[in-house]
């Protein structure tokens, strides 16, 4: 595995405000949320059954999976309503230059 570094993922003015934006990285699909408390990314993929989070519900904090209505933190992935029992993996991440970049 190579070392980590500061990658870029979006420009800023590509995010939709205060929702959740699906966004392809190499083989990955990340959601990037634009919550309350700031820009968050994601693994787009429910922990539950694996449905595409970023056509669920978003109220700038919690993201509801649109298959199960599983419930998550945006902000800190932590599984909040069942089914949903398994956090999301979280990626660190920074806006630099009008960029959101991504920390792997």
């Amino acid at each position: 595995m190579g070392k980590q570094s500061w990658q870029n993922l979006i420009d800023v003015a590509d995010i939709e405000k205060n929702d959740a934006t699906p966004v392809q990285f190499g083989q990955q699909l990340l959601a990037v949320y634009d919550t309350v408390d700031g820009y968050f990314v994601s693994n787009n993929r429910c922990t539950h059954a694996g449905a595409n989070l970023c056509d669920g519900y978003f109220d700038g904090k919690n993201i509801e999976c649109p298959l199960h209505q599983g419930l998550f933190d945006a902000r800190t992935g932590v599984a909040i309503a069942a089914p949903a029992t398994r956090n999301l993996q979280m990626i660190k991440c920074r806006v630099q230059h009008g960029t959101l970049q991504i920390y792997i």
